[in-house]
């Protein structure tokens, strides 16, 4: 496949700035593969696809405030910084990007807070626009963390939410079940699940197994290349408990549904499958790219928002669905007005 295979016209007012009133009152549109027939429906109704013992495979990793707005030492130069991951706790060094980076260089001091009160050192440039960092405070380990996410800003994906962060997505930019910290944008997929929702699922029967991966903004990162062989994927750091994939196992063995919620849930399954197909333990680093073609091992149904021309969402989502009709079914949803982006709408795609 080719980048440009991915490129598609999306009309700008079909990006969503603002999420539903209520998680699941988002649109959910439902592409069935063998027939590739497509259904319109609202996200409350995913449950009537799934029964007794099915799996739903969620990401509970948690997003902090990772966009900082600091000072440069002398100039006074107004510095962005995105907190990408915490490199040494003990030192406080953290891998950032930041912005304009011409301006800065290794010895520069920057100042956040407006007093000035946490100070990093740039210690190191480590790509053309990131750098290395060592935050310079001397307190406990937790009340740096503390002054970190008090002066830090929920880092909503510019280039798809196009506005200024509201106190609201504090709240809706994360899953209800978030619990693992280490994600610097959400897995939107997740997003439209309410406690509602999530009680509905567990009365029909409906299993839950909650993996981590910690999506990082690679995921968002412009691929510079045609052929989509060529490109690499930031590694993210994953974790499969053993209980966790033994509910996804049971499920396999019991021939149940899986469904994956979510690109990153997806690409994590495919990540720990063994060769007899069962989802193993694991913690450590992923950088699986998927796009089509690709056989797919564990997850026989999947959840998606609809995503932005050319990105790695859309590949690993048409991997799954099929390419033309994925490509189709975007066709459709913006002829129907549905809504794109992190606060958008959601497609179901059923392999079964």
């Amino acid at each position: 496949m080719k980048l440009s295979q991915f490129k598609f016209d999306l009309p700008k007012e079909r990006i969503a700035l603002h999420p539903t009133m209520f998680r699941d009152d988002s649109r959910l549109m439902v592409l069935h593969k063998k027939d590739e027939t497509i259904e319109h429906k609202q996200f409350k109704d995913i449950l009537n696809y799934f029964d007794d013992q099915d799996v739903f495979v969620f990401n509970d990793t948690k997003v902090f405030p990772a966009r900082l707005y600091g000072y440069k030492e002398k100039t006074g130069a107004r510095i962005e910084v995105f907190l990408l991951r915490e490199l040494n706790k003990e030192q406080k060094l953290w891998d950032v990007l930041v912005d304009p980076a011409r301006k800065i260089r290794i010895g520069n001091k920057l100042f956040f807070g407006e007093d000035g009160s946490l100070v990093a050192e740039v210690i190191d440039n480590t790509t053309s626009r990131g750098r290395t960092l060592r935050f310079l405070y001397d307190g406990p380990h937790e009340e740096f963390k503390a002054a970190l996410e008090a002066l830090g800003e929920t880092p909503l994906p510019r280039h798809i939410v196009d506005r200024e962060v509201e106190p609201e997505d504090a709240e809706r930019f994360q899953t209800i079940f978030a619990e693992s910290e280490g994600a610097v944008t959400a897995p939107t997929a997740g997003l439209h699940f309410s406690r509602e929702l999530m009680k509905r699922m567990e009365i029909k029967g409906i299993e839950s197994s909650f993996i981590t991966l910690h999506a990082g903004l690679g995921n968002f990162r412009e691929i510079d290349v045609e052929d989509l062989t060529k490109h690499k994927m930031d590694s993210e750091r994953i974790e499969v408990t053993q209980a966790s994939a033994d509910i996804i196992n049971r499920a396999i063995d019991k021939r149940k549904n899986v469904c994956a919620v979510g690109t990153t849930v997806m690409r994590t399954l495919e990540s720990t499958v063994s060769t007899d197909g069962h989802v193993k333990d694991f913690k450590g680093w992923t950088n699986r790219f998927i796009f089509p073609p690709y056989d797919f091992h564990v997850a026989n149904s999947m959840v998606s928002n609809f995503h932005m021309p050319l990105s790695t969402l859309l590949m690993v989502s048409a991997a799954f669905g099929g390419y033309d009709f994925t490509m189709h079914a975007y066709e459709v949803a913006i002829k129907e007005n549905y809504r794109f982006g992190t606060y958008g709408d959601a497609m179901l795609i059923l392999d079964k």
